[in-house]
């Protein structure tokens, strides 16, 4: 199977990490030449890291980076391919453009998918001209680790499209769950009230950082705690998820933590920026609580 991933980010990187090493064919999409360089590297990196754990050999390596392909041009990325996976930047109008661009560029019988983490799978096949033949799919970070695709079907999406996705994930050694169109879908409609409830109880001053996620790890057997893991996804991508839930549900249950929205705002995004509810500017290693986050 051909595919195109649209997007050269940690999940657009990762997907085609994934799809390549199982024999696909993949067209990497971004408008940034540096970016696609800087998702080869990353790709390179991880396969290296496979091959000296013996998870792969130097020549499934070689194999694998040889049939991805990059492109800055959206339509000749594209023309040929059986599937795309969107995985550009988390914006409503950014994704409904995008999807009309596929729409008329695609093949006819080509399937439109969506690795989207809240956003409306139906709203997106509305834009189109195949509903039946939109889904998403959902990988969780990191790709090429992490077992769980949602497959996140609409009233409009076809058995057969819902089939073929379905196989296509296990044959990626996925495990693929079916869930129906909602905010959040099931993974996020569970754990971003859980990321904004911890945010909540540190910012009441009922624990710190380090105390909050001790409990969910030693009491609940999380492998991260929420705080770890919001700065890990990102603080901007939880809050954005988060406002998607409380628009969508118009219940105030959802309501975002006033400390998320302020360090959001201050540019204090988690693991990406190096600075989160933890100080990562030891690239994860030797994590400390960021300043100002004791226990009042």
């Amino acid at each position: 199977m051909k595919v195109a991933v649209i997007g050269s980010g940690t999940m657009g990187s990762g997907i085609a990490h994934v799809f390549a090493l199982k024999g696909h064919v993949v067209h990497l999409v971004d408008l940034n030449q540096k970016n696609l360089d800087s998702a080869m590297l990353s790709i390179q990196t991880n396969m290296d890291r496979q091959v000296n754990k013996e998870v792969i050999s130097p020549e499934q390596k070689g194999s694998s980076l040889a049939r991805i392909v990059l492109f800055t041009n959206l339509k000749a990325a594209v023309t040929d391919v059986d599937l795309v996976i969107e995985a550009a930047t988390e914006k409503e109008s950014l994704k409904l453009e995008l999807f009309r661009s596929l729409d008329e560029y695609c093949l006819k019988d080509a399937i439109l998918a969506s690795n989207t983490s809240s956003i409306s799978i139906s709203k997106i096949a509305k834009v189109t001209s195949r509903k039946e033949k939109v889904i998403g799919m959902h990988f969780m970070n990191p790709v090429p680790l992490m077992q769980l695709v949602e497959i996140v079907k609409t009233r409009e999406t076809s058995k057969e499209t819902i089939e073929v996705i379905q196989k296509l994930s296990i044959q990626l050694e996925k495990v693929p769950v079916i869930v129906n169109d909602a905010p959040g879908f099931v993974a996020n409609r569970i754990l971003m009230p859980m990321i904004n409830e911890a945010i909540y109880t540190l910012h009441d001053g009922v624990a710190g950082v380090e105390q909050v996620d001790s409990i969910m790890k030693l009491g609940m057997f999380h492998p991260m705690g929420p705080l770890q893991l919001a700065d890990f996804i990102g603080l901007d991508v939880c809050l954005f998820i988060i406002n998607v839930l409380h628009k969508e549900m118009d219940n105030p249950k959802y309501t975002p933590c006033p400390l998320l929205e302020t360090m959001v705002a201050a540019g204090n995004l988690g693991a990406k920026t190096k600075k989160g509810f933890y100080d990562w500017s030891k690239g994860g290693r030797n994590l400390v609580v960021s300043d100002n986050f004791a226990i009042k």
